[in-house]
């Protein structure tokens, strides 16, 4: 039996970051690029606010909501698979934390900065060449590049183009992400650099399986084998996509190969009906061509 759950489910996740205040901030200081001597010091928890439909039926994305000791709101999701409306509802929720602060009587020049953290154990993005794991995207002067916004903050962190360079590093930005993509039901140990930090130490106690009911592993394993299926689904839904686009360009190509066959052939047609001195008006009934393409020939 498996020594440890998934902390990218539904049910782990929200316990090792949704329950455990330390643990986010931990988390959060180490993947967001926060200025300098602007660290997390403490955060709190909200509690959810009503979102949008999730594209990808509710089981693939969850959520942990807090704001810390400067007022900034801070949202961490994980996406278990991404859709392209993903981004948008990322935007929609952070853009959403902005404004509220203007509902607890926060004036304009009040308002703090709000960052989304989306964890995305899928390829999200497909840019050329090597961009890395980790997306920043700030509201910026596309005439003046320089001059950046980061009143809102979309981080997008792909987990399996993570790869460790030093598995041997303390760094507690890799070491969280050594756990979100190393720890899951076939891990039988844990490397010591990881056990050695108190807090993924105390996150490996978490996840641990045998801290859940029957209940809860029900529960777990159902989220588990809807993710599966939906991934399933996607990548059918992409293939089948792609054969039939496919089919539909070859099928356009003949088309246009024949439309072009055939007004080559009333061309040359034309052109021998003109040799025999016939007039246009007669050659066009004839070929279909107009009397203006006719008079070219």
């Amino acid at each position: 039996m498996a020594k440890y759950l998934n902390p990218k489910i539904d049910l782990t996740f929200k316990k090792v970051f949704g329950e455990h205040p330390n643990l986010v901030k931990s988390l959060l200081n180490a993947l967001l690029p926060l200025p300098e001597g602007m660290e997390i010091v403490n955060v709190e928890y909200l509690t959810n606010e009503t979102v949008p439909d999730n594209p990808g039926k509710k089981l693939s994305i969850v959520d942990v909501r807090c704001t810390d000791n400067y007022g900034r709101g801070f949202i961490v999701e994980m996406q278990s698979l991404w859709n392209g409306e993903f981004f948008s509802r990322t935007l929609f929720n952070a853009a959403a934390m902005y404004s509220k602060q203007l509902d607890k009587g926060t004036s304009f020049e009040r308002l703090r900065e709000v960052y989304a953290l989306a964890l995305v154990n899928d390829n999200a993005f497909k840019y050329d060449g090597d961009s890395g794991y980790i997306q920043e995207f700030y509201i910026a002067n596309k005439n003046h590049p320089d001059d950046i916004r980061k009143e809102l903050a979309l981080i997008f962190v792909e987990l399996p183009k993570y790869k460790p360079v030093d598995r041997g590093s303390r760094a507690i930005k890799e070491l969280w992400l050594r756990f979100l993509t190393e720890i899951d039901e076939a891990t039988k140990s844990v490397d010591k650099v990881l056990t050695d930090n108190p807090e993924i130490s105390e996150a490996l106690e978490i996840v641990e399986r045998s801290a859940y009911s029957d209940g809860d592993l029900y529960k777990y394993n159902d989220y588990r084998l809807e993710i599966i299926t939906q991934r399933n689904a996607m990548k059918n839904e992409r293939e089948d996509g792609y054969a039939e686009g496919e089919a539909k360009g070859i099928e356009k190509g003949r088309a246009e190969g024949r439309a072009e066959g055939a007004k080559q052939q009333a061309i040359e047609t034309a052109r021998r009906m003109k040799t025999k001195g016939l007039d246009l008006d007669t050659i066009s009934d004839f070929t279909g061509l107009t009397p203006d393409e006719i008079a070219k020939i």
